[in-house]
């Protein structure tokens, strides 16, 4: 039973079930309660605050660890990102290595064809050398072939220079050829290195948001797991609630009676068989416990709404009071709408185990009205006198509203009909604009008599400045001389 809040439910209970009687004699006890409920009120509130500030804690917490994850996520992508740029990048290197692979095979080929022809050359300079020895030998005789030997080995000199220089460029091609091949292969070393450390570190990052997503994975599956078992505790507690609360409102409702001496019924006279009854002024009270059958609350409400109308049985009982009263546990609250229902001849309230105490305070409280003739001839004169007084005022205050009222309304029709269309058109467009809001009115807060006092000070102050003539003496005077009932009665 949740205590932090039984003054305050103490005190509704209170406020509801009091009568006219209580509201003469017994506000001092609400007062007392009212103070006690804005404590426990009080309370509440900074329970839920404290709560709420744990919830606002437990949200920030999680959307850090979101933002975090994300984050990673993030990094990951753009390390696999880069990961595929340089395998894009290493791809295009070894295409170009290849490249210059078949350049530098084709550069082989051609000087190996240039050497053949060097050694072509060569072997044919031999034989024009020794054509030239020939010549030499024969020169004496043929001058003119000897003057066409000597232009033809000068041409072939300047072509054996020609090739020469040709070949020697050809070297300078491979050379450069080689220091490229070099300067490739030893690029696609690095590159390859570099792609095995960028792995590397791309596997790390990988197991790291593994981890962190196994981490978080695990809380959440913790969080649900707590939450899981602390619905579990919860139905569990509920069950128990709902299997014991026959035995402890009986319990209850016999402690109570032994404590404020009012008899308990163990077996009733009447009819039926309800399952708590007790006797106050010689009336049988009914107290049934209520209770549901199942984790499914959705059901209560008509379940109740059922029980209520079947409860006529007890109230055509005689002598039993047409009061009855269904006690359910605390924890189905706040699937009810209605705790009360009022029937063609009697009426069903529901209430808690924590409410049984001031109901039955209140119903013995109504015995002692019962012997109000025990009271002194003084005492019941000032009921009476009091009384009188109340329904002498209510029913001048209703005579002089009427009287009020009927001035307002011709009033208002002499407006509509006596003002010109205008006039009346722009005073209807400010009364539509206007708005009127009496205090309000809330039902833990008295209206403290100094309050009206000083009210009424200020309006009598404020009525003498403006000279309105506020005389109570003649105006009392005027007024009595209305009459208040007819001749007939």
């Amino acid at each position: 039973m949740n205590t932090t809040i039984d003054n305050l439910r103490r005190l509704l209970e209170s406020v509801r079930s009091i009568g006219f009687w209580g509201r003469l004699f017994g506000w001092k006890r609400v007062k007392d309660q009212l103070i006690d409920a804005t404590a426990d009120l009080e309370r509440l509130l900074a329970n839920f605050e404290n709560e709420r500030g744990k919830v606002l804690t437990a949200e920030q917490s999680s959307a850090d660890l979101t933002k975090d994850l994300n984050i990673a996520k993030d990094d990951g992508r753009k390390k696999q990102s880069e990961i595929e740029k340089f395998q894009s990048q290493t791809a295009q290197d070894a295409e170009k290595i290849l490249s210059l692979t078949k350049e530098l095979s084709t550069t082989s080929k051609a000087l190996e064809n240039e050497a053949d022809n060097c050694l072509k050359l060569s072997n044919k300079n031999d034989l024009l050398t020794q054509k030239n020895e020939q010549l030499a030998v024969e020169l004496k005789r043929v001058s003119e072939s000897e003057a066409a030997s000597v232009e033809s080995v000068d041409k072939l000199t300047e072509r054996k220079i020609e090739l020469d220089l040709e070949v020697a460029d050809l070297k300078k091609d491979v050379g450069y050829t080689k220091d490229e091949l070099k300067k490739a292969n030893d690029q696609v070393l690095l590159l390859q290195a570099d792609q095995e450390s960028r792995t590397k570190e791309h596997g790390e990052h990988m197991s790291a948001l593994k981890q962190y997503q196994d981490r978080v994975q695990k809380d959440r599956d913790d969080e649900i797991n707590l939450r899981q078992a602390a619905e579990v505790e919860r139905l569990t507690n509920m069950k128990d609630t709902w299997i014991h609360h026959q035995e402890n409102v009986k319990q209850s409702l016999k402690t109570l009676c032994s404590r404020h001496t009012i008899d308990y019924i163990d077996k009733v006279a009447f009819k039926g068989d309800p399952d708590n009854t007790v006797s106050i002024c010689e009336e049988f009270i009914i107290f049934d416990a209520k209770s549901p059958k199942g984790e499914d609350l959705s059901n209560f409400p008509t379940y109740i709404k059922d029980q209520s109308e079947k409860a006529k049985k007890y109230a055509n009982q005689e002598n039993v009071k047409k009061w009855i009263f269904f006690v359910v546990p605390m924890n189905t609250l706040s699937e009810l709408k209605t705790f009360a229902y009022h029937l063609a001849d009697y009426q069903v309230f529901v209430v808690t185990i924590d409410a049984l105490e001031p109901i039955l305070l209140s119903l013995k409280k109504v015995e002692e009205y019962d012997f109000a003739e025990q009271l002194s001839p003084e005492d019941r004169e000032n009921i009476c006198r009091i009384l009188g007084k109340f329904a002498h005022l209510f029913k001048r205050r209703v005579q002089i509203d009427t009287f009020f009222i009927n001035q307002f309304m011709e009033l208002a029709y002499k407006c509509e009909s006596d003002l010109p269309a205008d006039i009346l058109e722009k005073a209807a467009a400010f009364e539509r604009a206007d708005r009127l809001n009496p205090p309000q009115e809330k039902r833990v807060k008295a209206i403290p008599i100094a309050d009206l006092e000083k009210s009424l000070t200020k309006v009598r102050n404020d009525a003498s400045n403006k000279g309105i003539l506020l005389e109570d003496g003649k105006l009392t005077d005027g007024l009595n001389e209305v009459p208040l009932y007819t001749n007939g009665l």
